[in-house]
């Protein structure tokens, strides 16, 4: 027997959905011209064509030859409006739809949001109503019911039964079964294999190919574990602050959910945000960890402090529920919610991992078996081209590059607790030995951390010499409210540079 693809009937109910709210639209004809136009290309695949040209010139009456983006908000303007009738239909008439049909800021392609009753967890089983009594036969007998204590004893023996097999088969460790709840869709299996505790989970929200690796040698596996919304592919955009822009490639948008399977422990949990907004839109979300607020009203822009900028948020100390799940809600407020990847590290139960950056393109592990990410975080400044191994040292490559110019970090740290920040400075080029003259002088710059001046007027060379290690360290460092230890590297004469850096949670 064939069995009915669900996803298959979810598809035709969400068309059915679309064309209803088209037909409610029939009272404003441009836009639902707009909405009309929106549904054809979605649903023929053709999701890429669906931009502020082909709007404006195929809908809205726009010359192919003259239309210019830059000068005629148009697409822009109707889009917003489209979207505030459909955000006011949702409220009103289509108020009971169990899905709906949004169009999320920014973007021109639809989002289905599924409703349920329990949201996005699986309602608990209905339990049958007590069953009358049989009447008795004129002799006074049951002519095909057993005696009640029978049945007393057979509930009994079968409750043994479910126990011991359920028993048995967390004994064996095998897999969690989760059941979406009708209409919402998943791109995980129905079977979810059970995780090790050293074993980190990184996921590419929304994208379904290969997997992919980053930099330092991380693989980050497609989409999956995720109930409801629907994946994003944005334009392609050049993403500051992040060594690895294929994070942010695709995200997940609408709201949703995940439900991730761990093993009892502590873990540290990473997720990554970007956004392309229009201006004066707001793109504020809530999200919810195993039933907490963990992000109330988050907006990214404003939390990244400007658009087309990588943001990550870092949560310390996570354990899954009693269920053996860590459950992430995302929901809408004023715009819809998205993410881009997430990560799930086995953690420390006070304290967040130490974070551990060389400016330098690959990572290295030292001799105390210590792991050292490529260059991340940055903003502006330049990376070295070449490494310049360090005198007098029982790791000479270690600190062997730098970022130099005038640029920023802004290292993702949780909140709740504070750090000790260590900077490692080398001269590779003013001094005897390096590549330029002079010496003391000749290098002066500042660093501040979240608007406090950590160093001011400072010269490697006049404290180390050239091609020496030189570290300064700083405790106690409170992050800034959207989770971040901010540095300015900031010349005095010429550049400003680093070598590596490492935050270390004081928390016990």
């Amino acid at each position: 027997m064939v069995l009915p693809n669900p996803n298959a009937r979810s598809a035709e109910a969400e068309r059915a959905e679309f064309q209803c709210v088209v037909e409610a639209l029939a009272t404003r004809p441009r836009l639902s011209l707009l909405l009309r136009y929106i549904g054809e290309k979605f649903f023929s695949g053709e999701v890429d064509q669906l931009n502020e040209y082909n709007i404006a010139t195929e809908v809205l009456g726009r010359s192919k030859t003259a239309f210019n983006a830059g000068e005629d908000a148009i697409a822009r303007v109707e889009t917003h409006r489209l979207r505030k009738r459909l955000a006011e239909f949702y409220e009103n008439e289509g108020r009971d739809h169990p899905i709906q049909v949004t169009l999320p800021a920014g973007r021109y392609a639809p989002v289905f949001v599924h409703k349920a009753a329990e949201k996005f967890w699986p309602s608990p089983p209905k339990t049958e109503p007590a069953r009358e009594p049989e009447p008795l036969d004129p002799d006074g007998r049951r002519s095909h019911w057993l005696p009640g204590w029978i049945y007393a004893v057979i509930v009994v023996l079968v409750v043994l039964v479910a126990l011991g097999l359920s028993a048995y088969v967390r004994s064996k460790e095998t897999s969690v079964r989760v059941m979406p709840p009708d209409g919402i869709r998943t791109s995980a299996s129905a079977i979810l294999p059970a995780r090790t505790p050293s074993s980190a989970i990184r996921l590419l929200a929304g994208y379904s190919g290969p997997p992919r690796t980053d930099s330092a040698g991380r693989v980050w596996s497609p989409d999956e574990y995720s109930l409801g919304g629907g994946s994003w592919q944005p334009s392609p955009e050049l993403i500051k602050r992040t060594s690895a822009p294929f994070l942010f490639e695709y995200s997940r948008t609408g709201d949703f959910a995940y439900n991730i399977p761990l093993k009892p422990g502590f873990y540290e949990l990473h997720l990554y945000f970007s956004t392309l907004v229009h201006a004066n839109e707001s793109t504020s979300f809530n999200v919810e960890m195993n039933g907490q607020l963990v992000l109330p009203d988050f907006d990214i822009v404003a939390d990244a402090l400007g658009d087309n900028v990588a943001d990550e948020r870092i949560f310390r100390g996570i354990s899954p529920g009693k269920d053996g799940f860590l459950r992430l809600v995302f929901t809408g407020g004023t715009g819809a919610p998205s993410v881009n990847a997430i990560e799930i590290l086995p953690g420390l139960p006070h304290a967040q991992l130490p974070i551990r950056l060389i400016m330098q393109t690959t990572p290295i592990i030292d001799r105390n078996g210590r792991q050292w990410e490529p260059d991340n975080y940055y903003m502006y400044g330049r990376l070295s081209p070449q490494a310049h191994p360090l005198r007098d040292t029982p790791e000479p490559d270690l600190f062997s590059g730098e970022r130099y110019g005038h640029f920023t970090y802004a290292i993702p740290v949780d909140t709740r607790d504070r750090y000790t920040l260590v900077l490692h400075f080398a001269e590779f080029y003013f001094g005897s030995g390096a590549h330029g003259s002079g010496g003391t002088g000749s290098r002066t710059f500042k660093v501040m951390c979240n608007g406090e001046t950590l160093l001011d007027d400072f010269d490697i060379y006049k404290e180390a010499g050239s091609l020496h290690e030189l570290t300064k360290t700083f405790r106690h460092l409170k992050p800034s409210a959207e989770g971040k230890l901010n540095l300015t590297f900031e010349p005095i004469k010429n550049n400003a540079t680093i070598s590596g850096i490492e935050v270390l949670d004081e928390s016990q």
